[in-house]
């Protein structure tokens, strides 16, 4: 994709659709999907520049229907209208003769006119030429070793019912760790859509100070249940396993979500409530069908799960009303509710515990139980008395949410942070999870 305006890009994108909906024949169906960013990215170690450039990218994906078949193929989106015109019509043509070798869907979900809608999100992003300077001056004393992406996003949608979509957004990442010299770490996310230096200087020098704790003697624990803070960056991989046979409808149908007991009446803590959000503007309304979500759809309210995600494949398969979910029933824009835990009182609340900043290796142990396991990982400390003692070597855990997020949820912080989905790999993705911090009684850790 060229270096051009996004208003170029929407132009180009509706003269493909108008000139593909032309072609189509008798009772086909198409649908017409945009991917496409226009990106600043630096990567850094030792707080160094060692890669840097601009990706222009975009990429086109067609959907056929016809005969109560579907059929898709994918290709590239320039922004050169006599390029991506021939390309396009070539792939239609291709899709044709697919779907007369492929057999009958009888879930098929034909397109609809959702309407047209068009957001578009502009931010106040470093320059190109300043944005070295601004990232790596202030860890100049420090081992820092990341990635920093910058730039427009943009997701299109249109189909032969009539509806078109346009989304697209500014914004930045820098996906960090500082490095201690005896390769511990601290994991930090700095984004938004507008640049904060003052914000961002001011989370470099927290993240100095637990670098210099990092430097303490490690302590080893035995397997057991302790008193455990969950930063939000921790929270917010908690809560990503819902969208992995959780809060999937199609899931509790087939009886291997891990929300079954929630489905069968057993409650969460008062305190926990979960819901869609979007209203942020961080992630696109619309879904591969061009349907469009409620802008806040509650799903676990005060540990009462009251909705589920249900695509339009599901409703067609068990008969029931969807809310627009995506094809795979996954969060896109979840937030967690926040407490009354203030920022100054999270190690006194804690008492004696553990400080947990980071988890990885997060899978399900048993999923219809409600049970994950994974490690701890990046700046994790033992508390006594409310003070900071030494950091931890990692630790496995393996524990219900019926009990984390349930029985023994202790307190919800009253601030929250935004953990964005830090995914490059084929393009940059979108969207992340807003949620507070957590402190929770007798979590489970088992070596």
């Amino acid at each position: 994709m060229k270096n051009q305006k996004l208003e170029h890009l929407e132009s180009s994108f509706q003269q493909l659709c108008h000139i593909l909906l032309d072609k189509l024949q008798g009772d086909e169906y198409l649908t017409i999907e945009l991917n496409g960013e226009q990106t600043q990215f630096i990567r850094f170690n030792g707080a160094r520049v060692r890669q840097t450039g601009i990706v222009k990218d975009g990429s086109i994906k067609l959907t056929l229907i016809a005969n109560q078949r579907t059929a898709f193929a994918t290709f590239p989106f320039t922004g050169d209208e006599g390029v991506d015109n021939l390309i396009a019509v070539d792939n239609l043509n291709y899709l044709r003769q697919e779907l007369t070798q492929l057999l009958e869907d009888p879930y098929i979900i034909l397109p609809e006119n959702n309407g047209t809608t068009r957001e578009i999100y502009r931010g106040e992003l470093l320059s190109r030429e300043e944005a070295v300077n601004h990232l790596l001056a202030p860890v100049s004393d420090v081992d820092m070793t990341g990635l920093y992406t910058a730039g427009s996003v943009i997701r299109g949608n249109a189909n032969s019912k009539g509806q078109f979509h346009w989304f697209a957004t500014e914004n930045f990442i820098v996906d960090y760790s500082l490095i201690t010299p005896s390769e511990k770490a601290v994991k930090g996310v700095f984004s938004g859509q507008n640049w904060e230096h003052d914000k961002y200087l001011e989370q470099i020098e927290i993240d100095k100070k637990q670098l210099l704790a990092l430097e303490k003697p490690s302590k080893t624990l035995q397997p057991g249940g302790y008193r455990t803070y969950f930063a939000p960056a921790a929270v917010a991989d908690l809560i990503s396993m819902l969208s992995w046979g959780g809060i999937s409808e199609s899931s509790l149908r087939r009886g291997d979500s891990s929300l079954l007991k929630l489905q069968q009446g057993q409650t969460l803590s008062s305190q926990f409530s979960l819901q869609e959000n979007f209203s942020k503007g961080t992630v696109p309304r619309f879904n591969e069908l061009g349907e469009i979500a409620p802008e806040v759809l509650p799903i676990i309210n005060e540990g009462n799960l009251v909705n589920t995600l249900i695509s339009s494949r599901t409703a067609s398969e068990y008969g029931l009303t969807g809310n627009n979910a995506n094809n795979f029933e996954s969060l896109r824009s979840p937030e967690l509710l926040p407490g009354n835990l203030a920022q100054g009182e999270i190690l006194s609340s804690l008492n004696t515990g553990l400080y947990i900043s980071n988890l990885h290796y997060l899978n399900w142990s048993d999923r219809t139980g409600g049970r994950i396991t994974g490690m701890t990982r990046y700046a994790c400390f033992w508390v006594e008395n409310g003070d900071i003692i030494a950091p931890i070597e990692n630790l496995r855990f393996d524990e219900s949410l019926y009990r984390f997020w349930g029985e023994n949820l202790v307190a919800l912080t009253n601030f929250r942070e935004f953990i964005p989905r830090t995914g490059t790999y084929g393009q940059r993705s979108l969207g992340g999870i807003l949620t507070p911090g957590i402190i929770v009684n007798d979590f489970q850790f088992t070596l």
